[in-house]
């Protein structure tokens, strides 16, 4: 090969390394316009959504105080207003979220100088959900209130990181410390999982505050969703009385949203069906995570005449498909004698989930190998 053609063989590969470098260049620096869009629109939904929550509370509290003096006065506006509220606007306005709403601006009513009408600007930081919030604003003691919201603003804490620190006391040990400094670094150094936006905007109280559905597509993976439209139709053709009542439905324990899968009401016998779906092995806590669901839909939904509600966990294992019913202790014997007629038996649920991961894993095999 002669020294001249050499070199055009150089000067091309030169070229298209260029070419690919400056391609690399050219979508790192879209991809970071990008990122930082997405999370400049979270950014903005949690400041709007804290601040509206602070000042639904304020008009709460001035409407109370305001109004007649006798018993009852103030539960009676919050109870009206929940139901006008999700009359108009949905999910998120339960009289439990309205007196969240009322607790968050008497925990933070110094700030109302800073905060002006309808929508005020340096009176929360932007980095702080509602969720943040949820957890400062029950917080007694001010000065450790205003410390957490610091620290957490610092250190980037996520909510559960947050949560972790109140509840470990962190304060209280940063005062009698011996290295108060080194831990103050330390906390502000914590490992904490980056904040994706799409994540951000599948919150719950994010999906209220936009009035946005909660798809059921938020919450399950492809695989997972088709077992349970399966088992969904399942039911409903075998014609023993269940009526389809929700999917994915949302409540919350103890401060922590949680879903079931699917649930169900039997017409003639009255009750409720739960059933959740698990991929893996059944543990002691998904029976104990079920057994709280029945116990919350009992004391939420069940009306006087309704019977008992059932509980149905169903666990996907590599090998084999387990279905298990959970009902409390204390309801065996009205479960066996009422409704083992019919609710389908645990074979018949397994064989049918079997059947249809079968079918899907079969169809995935055939896509990845077309």
């Amino acid at each position: 090969m002669s020294a001249k053609n050499s070199s055009a063989i150089a000067s091309e590969k030169t070229l298209q390394g260029n070419s690919s470098s400056s391609a690399d260049a050219l979508f790192e620096n879209v991809a970071a316009i990008l990122e930082q869009a997405r999370g400049n629109v979270v950014r903005a939904i949690n400041t709007s959504m804290v601040l509206a929550y602070w000042l639904i509370g304020r008009e709460i509290v001035e409407a109370i105080q305001q109004g007649e003096k006798r018993a009852g006065y103030g539960e009676q506006i919050i109870s009206k207003l929940s139901e006008r509220l999700t009359v108009r606007f949905g999910n998120g306005f339960s009289k439990a979220n309205i007196k969240n709403f009322r607790q968050f601006y008497l925990a933070y009513s110094e700030r109302r100088d800073r905060i002006g009408y309808p929508l005020g600007s340096k009176s929360f930081s932007p980095q702080l959900t509602w969720s943040h919030y949820r957890a400062l604003m029950r917080i007694e003691n001010k000065d450790a209130r205003d410390f957490y919201e610091q620290e957490a603003i610092e250190g980037g804490w996520d909510k559960r990181t947050l949560e972790r620190q109140i509840q470990s006391f962190y304060y209280e040990r940063l005062q009698k410390g011996a290295h108060p400094q080194k831990m103050l670094t330390d906390g502000r150094s914590l490992q904490i999982q980056p904040v994706i936006p799409a994540e951000t905007l599948r919150n719950p109280y994010v999906l209220e505050f936009l009035g946005l559905p909660e798809s059921a597509a938020l919450h399950e993976s492809d695989v997972e969703r088709a077992i349970l439209t399966h088992l969904q139709r399942f039911l409903l053709e075998l014609g023993n009385g269940f009526a389809f009542v929700a999917r994915q439905k949302h409540i919350r324990i103890e401060e922590q949203d949680r879903y079931i899968d699917l649930v169900f009401y039997h017409c003639r016998l009255k009750f409720y069906l739960l059933i959740d779906l698990k991929v893996g092995e059944l543990t002691h806590a998904d029976i104990g995570q079920m057994d709280g669901y029945v116990r919350m839909f009992d004391g939420l939904f069940v009306a006087p005449d309704d019977n008992p509600t059932i509980g149905l966990i169903l666990c996907t294992e590599k090998n084999e498909t387990v279905a298990k019913y959970s009902v409390l202790n204390d309801r065996k014997q009205i479960f066996a004698s009422k409704y083992m007629l019919c609710l389908p038996t645990e074979e018949q649920l397994s064989r049918e989930i079997e059947s249809e991961r079968r079918i899907l894993e079969n169809a995935r095999e055939i896509a990845n190998t077309a």
